[in-house]
Parts: structure tokens; sequence; C-alpha cells
């Protein structure tokens, strides 16, 4: 044994290092060469000195080691079986402390050389695949100098054995040697990727043969609590869909919990496999709720409708229906296709389901159930807008006039009112005034239509009720009530279906009316109230408008964002080959109408049939290439977007930087005329073209925005573009910002947001206050409150940023702090596209802010009404009727892949439900009293009694 003396006694500090190696096997280069030389060094004083320093079991260890590895030697070839097979039992039953290297493993490494030699020496024989057994385990003490020297032996091993009696398990020589083997599997993996069969010489065996020992491996692992290191070890050996077969019901939610938060981690395709794989998990273990969950996050419509149709417990399916209306799923999807696709046999289908059924999947009850809840947090009163301005507590300097003309302020109002006690259908200002004293005849024009909007919006969702009390303002003489009614019919059925269509009967026929404010309204009041609906049978309302050359470019982009809305994420052939064709069309007549600022909203309805699609819209980018006009750039940055909002893409977010890095001279200059790829000597087609950039921008949040590491990410890019950018880029980046974190609140968000608000540019001033009503929105926000009071101080002679300032009061308390804008549900899992949707088409209308939303368009501002959803738990029982629990809520804490049952959240208060939830919060029950239906307490959860509760409670006492 040649080790020296100053080795051996430092023992203590080195041995720990040792062990490490064997877990990770590329950290062990550094070392492994010094390593070898110290043992080299001194040869001849090394063992007298290193004798005295081993323990007597020790030095009888070794003596018997060395004994053996001489009898492996020698001729006699009898004795080579009970040798090795002693080698065997001393390697497995060395239990040494975990810190330092087994023994035996110590006292072999100098013999590998000789052993190495000496195994190739050997015939073919049962011995020889022993022999090459134990020289695996030895080879993890060399794994610096020969790399996969482990597996290689391994491998040789196996192909010794005769067919009958296989090698056995991996496993039984513990955890440490299965560790290092699947180091060496994935590296071994990537090596013959990337080279080919090649170099599969130096070690036997084919990717067969690789990935069934990886499943061994895999096997091993599930079984000592090691599911991450399974579930990456199947993934570098791109088997991951096996692990389906390996997993029971201990192990298989921590594996699917650990592969869904992967999910965003992970290139295309393999993210898709992996939903695919959770999912096939999920249903074989009876977990529809969360397969569910993933069938919608992939969109799939016939995984939704299999595990829809799955259990047959009816309370399991109210509660799946309760998650398929939230997600907005189409009805349609549930049937399966017929072959004669008509209106009929979908209403044939909504007789099939059964009434309850029918009742969960169409939100009907959202309305009475949001009320209830607003009575039990004690805010069902209607608040008037000083109680929302608190205007006493601005600090306005004593005897400073403020220059606000009446009308603009009353308009404010309008939308204040109608965020603010938006679903109670209480307000003071509407609903409950008298007929001629409504707040309608304190706005001008079309500050009428949004005042008479403003009613959908305090009547949300409230289908009943809510039609009546618009229908008086439908016979108005004034056009622009008239049209306002038309409108708030269409927002007060966002979301919620009903068998009478409303909707549809009211606004259909004045889609082709001569008035243009009625032939908006009613356009865009199909679009919210059908939107993620995919219903074909309002197609002919909308996809003549897009195509019509007589039309101004208004209605066909409204008319194509409204289809953009109903058909969100469905890549409807004919809306996308009509809406392209239009621009080609447009195009080549070098139509004026494509440099208005109404073409974004077209490019815009075109990239939300794509929502998160990811690659289907490839073929669509493509031919958007091919039109020469400054549009198209804009439409191929909105449908990139769109296809990969949520995915968290890197490659995609680069792509989106990288389009604002150009600095495009908008003028028209000479100097900087070469650097841009158009070289138009036509000014107003110079200044077109940067509106790309201000896409770009919102694409970067747009994809960002799913998970919480890339969002912060976005944030630190933002931050560089606001010093870099030109102004254009400057006024999106509080957008941006606004749309990462809606409705979350953080403190660092804040004070970016409070930064901007008060800009040289008010352009810039303007977003920043209207992204801190998102970044606020509904959650009642204190310090937010107060910095919106101060910039309403600060503010007070620029009609434009009090007008925001305002509504951002607004949005902050929107539904008096009980419905939210955060387009992910379900423990931020599921992006709800129809949310995505109605907060992009907001967003995009102030990137030309004075254009659409000062202007006369103010009445976009309720396209934020497809993401506005109550934020609350509420249990129910068997007869969903609401029932008391207790339950705790705080912030939600990431426990995947941690040893044990970690709690879920931190920080909890005990409440009764319903109760209000926070966008980063979670709950759970309190008791064992009831059993949940739904993997994650959030909406509507059922529950049912647990059967053993009463009795253990009976025996405590």
């Amino acid at each position: 044994m040649t080790k020296p003396t100053e080795f051996a006694i430092s023992v203590k500090s080195e041995d720990p290092k040792k062990k490490e190696k064997p877990e990770d096997g590329e950290k062990d280069k550094e070392e492994g060469s010094s390593k070898l030389l110290k043992d080299v060094k001194p040869k001849d004083g090394g063992k007298e000195e290193e004798g005295e320093d081993l323990s007597e079991e020790d030095l009888q260890l070794k003596s018997e080691l060395e004994m053996l590895v001489e009898r492996l030697k020698e001729s006699n070839t009898e004795l080579y079986r009970p040798a090795l097979e002693t080698l065997r039992t001393l390697i497995r039953t060395s239990t040494s402390s975990m810190t330092s290297v087994p023994k035996p493993l110590k006292f072999l490494r100098p013999h590998y050389p000789d052993l190495q030699a000496l195994y190739e020496t050997w015939p073919i024989s049962a011995d020889k695949s022993l022999f090459a057994d134990i020289l695996s385990v030895l080879a993890m003490t060399y794994s610096d100098t020969q790399p996969r020297g482990t597996l290689k032996y391994r491998l040789l091993s196996a192909s010794l054995r005769p067919a009958d009696s296989p090698l056995a398990d991996p496993g039984t020589w513990g955890h440490e040697y299965v560790r290092h083997l699947a180091a060496e599997l994935g590296d071994e993996y990537t090596l013959r990727e990337q080279e080919g069969e090649d170099i599969s010489q130096q070690i036997p065996g084919t990717i067969e043969d690789l990935r069934s020992l990886a499943k061994q491996c895999a096997v091993f692992l599930l079984g000592h609590n090691a599911e991450p290191d399974a579930v990456d070890l199947l993934e570098e050996l791109e088997i991951i869909k096996d692990i389906a077969q390996l997993v029971d019901e201990n192990t298989y939610s921590r594996v699917c919990q650990y592969m869904i938060r992967m999910v965003n981690l992970l290139p295309p395709p393999d993210d898709v496999s992996f939903l695919n794989t959770a999912h096939t998990i999920y249903v074989q273990h009876q977990k529809f709720p969360e397969a569910l969950a993933l069938a919608i996050r992939l969109g799939n419509p016939q995984l939704i409708r299999e595990d829809f149709n799955a259990p047959g417990n009816p309370l399991m399916k109210r509660q799946l229906a309760f998650l398929l209306a939230r997600a907005q799923i189409p009805l349609e999807w549930l049937h399966p296709p017929s072959e004669d696709a008509d209106g009929d046999a979908d209403v044939e289908f909504q007789e099939e389901l059964p009434e309850d059924l029918l009742e969960c999947l169409s939100n009907s009850r959202l309305s009475t159930h949001f009320r209830e809840f607003g009575k039990e947090l004690g805010v069902a009163d209607a608040k008037s807008l000083e109680d929302v301005y608190k205007s006493h507590l601005e600090n306005t300097r004593p005897g400073a006039t403020s220059n606000v003309d009446s009308a603009r302020g009353n308009l404010a109002g309008t939308f204040v009112n109608a965020f603010v006690n938006a679903g109670f259908g209480n307000d003071k200002l509407m609903v409950e005034a008298d007929e001629g004293n409504s707040w309608i005849y304190k706005n001008k024009d079309h500050g009428m239509m949004s005042a008479a909007a403003s009613l959908g919006l305090s009547l949300l969702w409230d289908t009943d009720v809510g039609l009546s009390h618009v229908d008086k303002y439908t016979y108005s003489a004034e056009e622009h009530i008239k049209a306002g009614a038309l409108f708030a019919t269409g927002i007060l059925n966002s979301g919620v279906r009903t068998e009478a269509d409303a909707a549809l009967a009211l606004l259909g026929e004045f889609t082709e009316n001569k008035s243009v404010p009625l032939k908006t309204s009613a356009i865009m009041g199909l679009g919210l109230a059908y939107a993620g609906s995919h219903r074909e049978d309002l197609l002919s309302f909308l996809l003549p408008h897009v195509a019509d050359d007589s039309v101004s470019m208004e209605i066909a982009s409204l008319a194509a964002l409204a289809l953009g809305f109903i058909f969100v994420g469905s890549e409807n052939g004919e809306v996308t080959a009509t809406i392209l064709q239009t621009f080609m069309e447009k195009a080549e007549h070098a139509d004026k109408s494509l440099d208005e600022k109404w073409a974004r909203f077209m490019a815009l309805g075109l990239g939300m049939l794509y929502l998160g699609l990811q690659d289907a819209s490839d073929a669509t980018i493509e031919t958007l290439k091919a039109i020469e006009h400054p549009i198209s750039k804009t439409a191929q940055i909105l449908v990139e977007a769109c296809s990969f909002a949520g995915s968290g893409n890197v490659l995609k977010i680069q792509a989106m930087l990288h389009h604002c890095d150009e600095h495009i001279d908008v003028t028209g200059g000479d100097k900087k005329e070469e650097k841009n790829e158009e070289n138009e000597k036509d000014e107003s087609k110079e200044k077109k073209d940067d509106t790309f950039q201000a896409f770009a921008v919102l694409a970067v949040a747009l994809i960002a925005m799913g998970e919480d590491i890339g969002a912060e990410m976005s944030l630190r890019q933002f931050n560089h573009l606001m010093h870099y950018g030109e102004p254009i880029i400057r006024k999106s980046v509080p957008l941006a910002i606004g749309l990462v974190s809606t409705s979350n609140p953080q403190l660092p968000i804040l004070d970016t947001l409070s930064k901007y608000s008060h800009d040289n540019d008010l352009a810039v001033a303007l977003n920043a206050i209207f992204a801190m009503g998102l970044v606020g929105a509904g959650t009642n926000n204190a310090r937010l409150a107060q910095m919106l009071r101060q910039l309403a101080g600060y503010y007070y002679k620029e009609p434009d940023c009090l007008f925001m300032v305002r509504i951002a009061q607004g949005l902050v308390h929107m539904g008096k702090g009980t419905i939210g804008l955060n387009p992910f549900f379900s423990d931020r899992s599921i992006m709800s596209r129809p949310a995505v949707a109605g907060l992009l088409a907001t967003i995009a209308a102030f990137t030309d802010a004075k254009g659409f939303v000062l202007d006369k368009y103010h009445w976009m501002l309720y396209f934020l009404v497809t993401a506005m959803y109550p934020r609350f738990l509420i249990t129910l029982d068997e007869e969903l009727n609401n029932i008391p629990v207790t339950v705790r809520v705080g912030q939600a804490v990431d426990v995947v892949g941690q040893a044990g049952k970690p709690r879920t959240i931190s920080g909890f208060q005990t409440h009764q439900t319903p109760v209000r939830m926070g966008t980063t919060e979670r709950s759970e029950l309190a008791t064992e009293e009831f059993i949940p239906f739904a993997h994650v307490l959030e909406g509507f959860v059922i529950l049912k009694k647990n059967p053993g509760w009463e009795k253990e409670d009976k025996m405590e006492v």
C-alpha cells in the first residue's frame, strides 16, 4: 500500500471530498490527478509508516483483500470463484460511515490497474462476468482518470452472463453505485448522440442496453425516495414516457409534481411530452382533477373529453365541470365530433348532459355565489367614488385650481364606479339611479357609450336581472347610449353561458347596422360575450366585415379582434386565411388603411388564434413574411409572442429582445436611413415602422409571465430597455411590467412603476400609472392606493394623467378587492386563454394611448372583462350549497422534490370559508373532517364528509 504520511494523517479533511466524487462524475476530474500523484510518490518508506496508522481490523481486512487479489493472479482456476465471492461479500458488507470511502474500495484502489490487466487475460466464463461486476464497483474510485469505467464493466459483465441468469440488480451494490451509474449513463448517451455509433467499441452494448440499464437504476431510485434523480435519468436517455410503467401509488405523486415543475425549464418538444407523461400517470391512478388540469394546459380536446367522461362519481364530474368552466373550455370539446357536424348535434348534446352538470359548466351560478361571498366579507354595499378616491387625503395645494373639464372627470368616474362595484349589481350611479337621473346623462357624446356600457360591468355574470336593466337603454334615441347598451349586453354575458343565448339574439342583427358606434359595439359585444367559446355559428356575423373592402379599417380590425377573442387558441383556418388574405390584398393595393392605428388590432386578432399553441403558427408567420409592408413585422411578432405565451421559452425571449435593439430613426432622416431594413423615402411609412418594437417589448412579458424565474429575469431586461431604448420602447416597458405581474403587487415592482410614473415623457408616465392599476388589480393594496393618491395631487393640472390615475384607483379596488385579473389559476399552473386575450387587447390599446383610450375609444378598457374573475375559495356540499369549513390560507411554498411532507404554505391564517385568496396564496383544509374533490383549493370546491372522521373523534373523548 503506497500512501504518504501526511495523506494518512489528514484523513479527516480529505476523505469527505473523496466520498463526494462518485456522486457526480464531472467534479472529480480536477482532483483526480493529484490523488494519483500522491499515491505514486513515496515508494519506499510509505508502507511501514502507514501500517502504524491502521487499526487491527483494518490491517486484517487489508491483508485479506491483498491475499484475495493474489489468489486471482494464481494459475489455479478453481480458486477464482470463491475468491471473487469473498471479495463481493466484503465490498457489500463494508458499511462504512457515509462520509468516507468504504474501506475495501480504499484498499483495493492501488490494485485496480493490475486487476484490469488480469481481467483481459481471462477466458469468457461466468467467473469473468462476476469479476467484471466487481471491477465495475472498483471503477468508481477511478472515475476521474478512466471516465465511464463503472458503466463499461457493468455492461461487459451483463454481456458475459448466460441468457437464463441475468445480472443481479445494480441496487445490490448500494445507492452510491446506482447514482454513479446513472451519471455515467447520461454522459455516455449524450456522447453517442453527438458522435453517432462510432465510439461504441470502447463501451459495449447498444442504446437499447443503456436504456434498459437506466430503467433498472430508475426503479431502484424510485424505491429509495430519489424520484427527481429517476426522472432526470430517464429524461437524459429520452425515455421519459416509460416512467409511467415504473411508478406505483407511493411514488407517482412526487414524480408527477417534479415533472410538472420541470416543464417550464424544458425546451420544446420535451415540455409537451412531460405533460403528456404526467397526464398518463394521473389517469392510471384515477386522479382526474390533476389529469384534467394537465389536459387543459395541453389544450387537447380529446384528452379533455376523455378525462371529463372518465369518472363515474357524479360529484367528481361536477368538480371537473367547475374546472372546465373556470378555464372557459368550449362545450363543443366535450362531445365526440360527429360525422355531420351541424348545429343540431350541438343542441342535442347539451340536452344529453344532466342539468346540474350543464349548470356547473356554464358558470350560471357564479353571480349568486359571488354576491353571497361579498356579503360574507362585508363588502356588499356599493362604494361611492369618494370612497375610492379619498380625495381629502390628497395633498393638493390649497387655492390651486385644477383644470379638469368636468366631462373628463365624470368619464373617469364611470370607469371607477364600474370596476369597483363590478358584479355586485347595486352601484348608486347606474343601476340604482332613477330613470332621468342616471349617470349616463352627466357624460357627453362618446362618454355616454362608456357610461351605458358600465352597466354591463356592474351586473357582470348576472344574465337574468342584468338584461332587464340594460334593456331600457337599448331603445334610447341617443345613438351612443344605444351602442353602450349593446356593449353592456356583451359584457355581462362574458364568461357565462346561457341557454337563451341572449347576446347573440340581441347583438347579431346590429353587426350589419349602418351606424358605426352601433356596429362596433355589437361586434365587440359578441367578442366579449363568447370569448373562448370557439362557436362556428358566429363566423357569419363577423368574418364578412374583415374581408370587406368597403368598410373602414376600424370595423375590419375590430371584427378581426372579436374573432380573435371568440376563437382564441383554436388556429381556426377560416379566420386565419381571411385575415391573411386581407393583409395581402391591402398591401398589394398599397392601401393606406394598413398605416392606420387600427391595423395593430387586426394583427392581434390573428395572434390570438394561436395563443399558447407554440409551433402551430409557423406557417402563418412564413406567410406574413411575404407581405411587403411594415405591419407584417408587427404581425409576425404578435403571432409568435401569442404562440409561446406563458411558456417561458428562452430562445423566443432572446429573439424578441433582438427586435428591441434596433434604433430606428422615426423622422426619416438620411443618416440612419441605411440602418433600416426598409429604405423607403416616404416619411409616413418610415414613421410607422417602429410600432413592432412596442409589441416586441410586450412579447417578452407575454412569454415570460408563466413562470416566476423568467418573470424575474425579464424585469432586469426591462430596466435596461428603459435606460437605452427609443421612446416607443420606453413607452411600452411599464405595460410589459404590468403584464408580467398582473394582480400581484410586489414591492420592487411597485417602486419601479412609481419611478416611471414621474417620468418626463408623459406617455411613459401615463402607461406606468395604468400598469400600477394592473399590478394591483383587485388587491386593495394600501401602499399602492397611497401612491395613486399622491400621483393625483402631482398631476392635478394634467387631465390625461389624472384621468389615468382615477382609472388605476378603480382597478386597484376592483370588485372591492374581490376580483383579480391574473390569467393563471389552479395554483398558477393553468393559463386562461380568454383572460390573456383580454389583457393583451387592453394593453395593445395603450401602445397608442393618445389614439385610443384618451380619444373616443375609452371603452377599450372594458376588454379587461374577460380576465376578471373572483378570487375566492367557496366550499360546497354535495348539493352544491355553501358549507362553511375552516381553512388555512398562507403564502404558497414550492415543496417539489423536498424530503418528507413539508408544509405547502407558510405564515398561514385560519379562516372560515368562503375566503378570499391572493395571487400567490394557497389554502388547505384545517381538519380532516371533509375530503375535497379538487386537487387545488381555489374557486368552487366540492367536499364530501370523511367517513372515518367522527370515529376518531369519539375515541379521543
